[in-house]
Order: structure tokens, then C-alpha cells, then sequence
């Protein structure tokens, strides 16, 4: 399964040659819900295969509809659907994203991929990963307030102790050294270089370290997401010596997953612990908004927001999570059209100010409804 956050930052969606395949439902995670995602996913695909046949020729159409057809038929994938699927095809490539948010249906082809519900879920303020622990394995989750579950890491991330030190953990560190000469019969004797615990502790420090570097370099610095650590006590003081991970919360969860009664409340544990973190964060993104808009430095109009954005101006934008505001944004002059979503050519404002303010550099983040600053459903705040 393809990582969202890792192929976002690295732009491999924006490499795309058309046409470009988006295709996007909401599934369900149980039976006998799930029973219909695949029937409403064929039907997706075939919207796409429409759309295609109406610029390309038949014989040209079902190689670019071939993979996803081979989805349909994954019985295993449909089997462990989370709360909403993404694919996205194009000349080599193809992505699947199971989503932990729902998203609307949708089908379509055209020269560049439709990123905006994906853009919704990653810049969503509520989301955190946790790494449970022990002295021998990890194991590692993603989550936001309403779901949390557990992700593959990524190669470069220790999984096992063996996996990080190798077979010489199964040993403790001795030497074998013979006394009395050769032929005397006497037997090797073993002198030990510290004792058993001394080398497990060892072998477990040097464990620790493997692990934060690699959830560091391949999880932490690329999704900028809160880490919470699930583990006894004791791995808790262990870990957190060697750790150099800033993402790392000073709170964690003092008990390790697999000692809990379900994945849910694994969830209500990672959420008692993230929920003071994202409220102080909204609070002073509102603050700061707050203070920045009398002095001419922050702006909720819609219309004022959009030119700020197209000249870089705009530093963090927060736009309200499910807020739709239709229209279309002229490319030049920054000016936006305003009417209805059903028209073909009108999309959502928001959804491109959040767009255009990420390549310009800036920072959005969606907030819900009931923390957002204003009423208009977008609250930017200045660089300058």
C-alpha cells in the first residue's frame, strides 16, 4: 500500500502525464457494509472509462484501466478497506490510499491529478502517529480523533531487535578460552564480559537508538506528525535517554498496545494525550490570527485572502474542515468567480486557496468548524 504523506512531499503526483485517473469513495471497514464497495468502485471505473472513450480510442483506453480493474478483483484489499479509498492512475503510476476519512465519490480524467481530498486529510490538524515498544519489537499507528491504525514502517525502520543488531543479541558476550595445554583434557572454560543483564541492556540501548534514528528520518521529519509512545515504564526512561526525535511528546501511553483490550481504546489513550497538543495548538493559531488582524496583518475575506495568496504573502491559512465555497479563482488576477458547484468549470475556493498557499510556501491547517476563527471559512495570516 502507497504512503500518502511520502509521495505528497516528494511531488509524485504532480509529475503526472495525462491523462491523469482520480477516483475516489467512501468504503466501509465491516461486514456487511463493505459488501457493496466493490460494486460502487466498478462503477467508478467504468464513469472513468467513459470519460476516456469520449477523446481516446478503445484499443488505448484499457491499458490505462487495467490496473484498476485488477483492484476490483482483490478480494483481500476489499476485505480490509478502511473509511475511504483513493486511486489515482496515470502513464507509470498507480496509488492506492486507504483513507481514515471518508471522501465523495468521484471519477475523473483530466491533465493533472485531483488532489483535493487527499490535501484536506494531510493538512488535518488532529492527526498524530504512535510507536509502541518494547525490549524486542515495535510496532507503529496512525491516527486522528475518530480512527487509529496500525501503518507498515517504512524499510529503513527496525521492526525487530534481530532486525536491527543481528543474530549476535541471541548470545550474551563472552570468551572461550583452554587452560592446562593441549591433550589435558581439561574443558574450555567461559569468562564472561560483563553479565546477561549488562548485555541486554546494552543490546536494548543500542536497539532504542536504531529505532528513533529510523522513525526520525522516515516517518517523524517527513509527516511532521506528533509521536506518542506506547510502552512499560520502564522502556519509557529507556527510550526516551537515547531519543533525538523532536515530534516525540513528552506524554506518552504507559502500556504497550498489545496489553489492551482492542485497537479503540488504544485510540482514547492517543487521544487523552493529543487533545491538550492540538487544542493548544488551534488556540494560538486563533490568537495569533487575532492579534495579526487589526495591525492589517491577517484577513478572512475570501476575496482579499485570494490575492494575498497569489503573492506569496500568506504565511498560514486555516480553513474550515467540510466548508465548501464554489467558484474559481482566476489564474492572473487572483479575482474569484463566485456560483454554483454544479457548474463544470467551478470547484471550491477553499480548496484552491489551500492549494496555491502550499506552493507559495505557506502553511495550512484544516480546523473544524467549531474552533474556527471566523465565518467565512478561511482565516489567513501574514507574512507580512
Amino acid at each position: 500500500m502507497n504512503i500518502l504523506d511520502k509521495d505528497y512531499a516528494a511531488g509524485v503526483l504532480d509529475k503526472a502525464e495525462p491523462p491523469c485517473l482520480s477516483l475516489y469513495q467512501p468504503t466501509h471497514r465491516h461486514h456487511p457494509e463493505n459488501q457493496q464497495d466493490p460494486i460502487r468502485y466498478k462503477n467508478l471505473v467504468k464513469a472513468l472509462e467513459k470519460s476516456l472513450l469520449q477523446k481516446f480510442p478503445k484499443i488505448a483506453v484499457q491499458p490505462m484501466l487495467t490496473p484498476f480493474r485488477d483492484l476490483a478483483d482483490d478480494h483481500d484489499f476489499w476485505n480490509h478497506a478502511l473509511d475511504g479509498l483513493a486511486v489515482l492512475g496515470a502513464q507509470g503510476i498507480f496509488r492506492v490510499y486507504r483513507l481514515q476519512r471518508p471522501v465523495p465519490e468521484l471519477a475523473v480524467a483530466a491533465d493533472s491529478f485531483h488532489l483535493k481530498p487527499l490535501m484536506r486529510i494531510l493538512q488535518s490538524a488532529d492527526r498524530y502517529q504512535v510507536l509502541g515498544l518494547n525490549s524486542r519489537e515495535i510496532r507503529l499507528y496512525e491516527g486522528n480523533r475518530d480512527a487509529l491504525d496500525e501503518i507498515e514502517p517504512e524499510a529503513g525502520v527496525p521492526r525487530t531487535m534481530t532486525g536491527a543488531l543481528g543474530e549476535e543479541t541471541k548470545e550474551p558476550h563472552l570468551t572461550v578460552a583452554s587452560y592446562g595445554g593441549a591433550g589435558g583434557g581439561q574443558a574450555p572454560m567461559r569468562h564472561g564480559h560483563g553479565d546477561r543483564k549488562s548485555g541486554e541492556k546494552i543490546d536494548r540501548e543500542r536497539f532504542f537508538r536504531a529505532v528513533d534514528r529510523g522513525i526520525l528520518e522516515l516517518h517523524s521529519k517527513l509527516t511532521g506528525l506528533p509521536l506518542i509512545l506506547a510502552a512499560l515504564p520502564e522502556h519509557h526512561h529507556a527510550f526516551r535517554q537515547v531519543s533525538r526525535n523532536p515530534h516525540l511528546l513528552e506524554k506518552g501511553i504507559d502500556v504497550h498496545p498489545d496489553a489492551l483490550a482492542s485497537s479503540d481504546e488504544l485510540r482514547q489513550r492517543a487521544w487523552q494525550v493529543i487533545e491538550p497538543h492540538y487544542l493548544a495548538r488551534l488556540a494560538a493559531l486563533v490568537d495569533e490570527f487575532a492579534g495579526a488582524k487589526p495591525r492589517g496583518l491577517a484577513e478572512d475575506d475570501p476575496t482579499k485572502v485570494a490575492k494575498a495568496v497569489m503573492a506569496g504573502r500568506v504565511g498560514k491559512l486555516l480553513v474550515e474542515a467540510g466548508r465548501v465555497l464554489p467558484g474559481r479563482i482566476h489564474p492572473a488576477t487572483g479575482d474569484i468567480e463566485f456560483g454554483d458547484l454544479a457548474h463544470p468549470e467551478l470547484d471550491d475556493v477553499l480548496d484552491d486557496l489551500a492549494e496555491l498557499a502550499i506552493k507559495k510556501g505557506g502553511q495550512v491547517v484544516i480546523v473544524p468548524a467549531e474552533r474556527m476563527p471566523t465565518t467565512t471559512g478561511v482565516a489567513a495570516i501574514y507574512r507580512y
